[in-house]
């Protein structure tokens, strides 16, 4: 079942459960992926990989806003941002853990030959397609960078 067709099921769900808090974050997720399908030269459908960098994307601004809104003395509004990132997370895959994810670049560090930091694009590039939607991008460039230093 496709993304899109997922979130609409789950819509109606949640129409028929009356959790207004939830359907507002699956109709974010909705109107994210139709600006996706309607912007100039689309084809008309979104890809798997486009689908899961809309979602990590909404995530992500999510929990920005949350921690502006904690600086900001608004715990209210931070709690709300960060409830519809939990819903938003759960359409995308298991998160791959810190010890996960050194693994693998550990793998791709041997594989490239990387022996410094100038060496840094070339293992970044290799790590985000191999770990995309599986790791966010901000651990990868840590722990890359620890490995190439260290």
């Amino acid at each position: 079942m496709s993304l899109e067709l997922k979130i609409n099921d789950d819509i109606k769900a949640t129409m028929l459960a009356r959790n207004a808090e939830k359907l507002e974050a699956l109709r974010a997720v909705k109107a994210a992926l139709l600006l996706e399908k309607a912007k100039e030269g689309a084809t008309g459908n979104v890809d798997e990989e486009a689908e899961l960098k809309i979602l990590q994307k909404l995530v992500k601004q999510r929990r920005e806003s949350a921690d502006i809104y904690q600086q900001a003395n608004r715990p209210d509004l931070a709690r709300k941002e960060l409830f519809d990132a939990a819903i938003i997370e759960t359409y995308l895959p298991r998160q791959m853990s810190e010890d996960e994810v050194t693994a693998v670049i550990k793998n791709i560090v041997s594989q490239t030959g990387a022996t410094s930091i100038k060496d840094m694009g070339k293992v970044m590039g290799a790590a985000s397609k191999e770990l995309a939607g599986k790791a966010d991008n901000k651990m990868i460039s840590v722990i890359v960078k620890r490995l190439l230093m260290g």
